[in-house]
């Protein structure tokens, strides 16, 4: 069976109890960096700086974007002035904090079955520290990253969102080119790996010990250790691994996640090979963005609007394929016309953001699906994200193996 692994590091490949962790980082870190500032102010910045992370909704910011432009003014300092002190500190200071953490059992073991079994692997941890830092708690894990093909190891220089936001999984499959096949979040935290999944429509393994304690009518797969998750898997139907993007929360976080996909996964493309077609009869990235550009603003903005603000409307049916031609999408300028996406998209975020939950039922008459409602309307859209973000990983893979 195909399936996307994703599962969190601290707690979950590694023994890494936060409650002493994070105070033990956050002396030596202002320790290090006492030249600069006086250590308990250093520590107060740093902590709104994570908080904004952790708030961030933002698409068009990575998280460390967000941290700087919160840390660094707040401190009174320029970041080229810090960053050699801040580089020597993850080199030489951050590894040893290695010792207040431990392997997890069975943790190469299952990373080593789920290779074997052909699973997309991907670290779902939260991505509010630096690269290296991740990597380094990796091989702590005894997972060092140039031993295993992780598909995916976020990070604040690559990620926009963090947990417990729904849309760090949905950047993370958008990532991983939304792949068709049934996905599993494993993790420790209730909150931010667990509910935070389901509420983006992936199934979830908790991994709780010694055992677990549930609000009432809550029914999440659970186990005390690694093992068990495979256990569980191998008991489980495909269908019931089968992510369920339906639901307003999976949507919303589908949409926001899309144009900080978008951003990513462009910038692994040169620009002077945007307008180059994979195949015959086939777009070009450039050609996939004006597409998006122009159906959000033409057809998804006032669609939605209209059903937002008119009882029961008709929306008229529009092909939109024939634009790439009539408009010439492969002369145009592909970074201008992300932007516009982007910017398009965020009105559109912005009229969701603020709908009650009886909204999501009003109704509308669409001239090809017939009756409809805002709920089916906004998965179109969604649906629509997700072939596209496909088709543009497909895109990248292919032409950046030519010449």
């Amino acid at each position: 069976m195909k399936l996307n692994l994703l599962i969190d590091l601290d707690d979950t490949l590694l023994q890494n109890n936060m409650g002493t962790f994070i105070p033990a980082y956050l002396k030596a870190l202002s320790t290090h960096l006492s030249s600069f500032a006086d250590p308990n102010r250093l520590v107060s910045v740093l902590l709104d700086a994570t908080n904004e992370m952790i708030r961030n909704n933002q698409p068009t910011l990575t998280l460390k974007e967000v941290f700087d432009s919160a840390f660094y003014p707040g401190l009174g300092i320029q970041p080229k002035d810090m960053k050699p002190a801040i580089d020597s500190f993850y080199a030489h200071i951050f590894p040893s904090l290695k010792e207040l953490t431990s392997p997890m059992e069975g943790a190469p073991t299952l990373i080593e079955e789920a290779f074997r079994r052909g699973y997309q692997v991907a670290i779902a941890t939260n991505p509010l520290f630096p690269q290296t830092a991740i990597h380094q708690r990796l091989e702590w894990a005894g997972l060092p990253s140039r031993e295993y093909e992780f598909e995916i190891i976020p990070s604040y220089e690559t990620f926009h969102f963090a947990k417990p936001n729904p849309a760090f999984f949905a950047e993370l499959l958008a990532n991983l080119g939304w792949p068709d096949v049934p996905a599993i979040m494993l993790g420790d935290d209730i909150n931010n790996d667990i509910k935070a999944a389901r509420q983006a429509g992936i199934p979830a393994f908790w991994l709780n010990s010694p055992s677990p304690t549930l609000d009432p009518g809550e029914d999440i797969p659970t186990g005390s250790k690694l093992a068990d998750a495979l256990a569980w898997l191998d008991n489980t139907s495909q269908a019931q691994l089968q992510p369920d993007f339906t639901s307003p929360s999976a949507m919303l976080a589908i949409l926001r996640s899309t144009p900080a996909a978008l951003k990513t996964m462009t910038s692994k493309l040169e620009l002077a090979k945007w307008q180059k077609r994979p195949r015959e009869g086939e777009w070009s990235q450039t050609e996939v963005l004006c597409h998006l550009r122009d159906v959000e603003a033409e057809v998804n903005l006032p669609r939605i609007s209209k059903v937002l603000e008119e009882p029961n409307p008709f929306l008229p049916g529009k092909d939109t394929d024939p634009w790439a031609d009539e408009r010439k999408y492969i002369s145009q300028d592909g970074n201008a016309a992300l932007n516009d996406f982007i910017h398009a998209r965020q009105k559109l975020l912005a009229m969701l953001d603020q709908i009650l939950d009886q909204t999501w039922k009003r109704q509308a008459r669409h001239a090809i699906f017939g009756p409809t409602n805002l709920l089916e309307l906004v998965n179109i859209i969604v649906r629509h994200d997700r072939l596209h973000i496909q088709q543009i990983h497909t895109t990248t893979e292919i032409i950046s193996q030519t010449a």
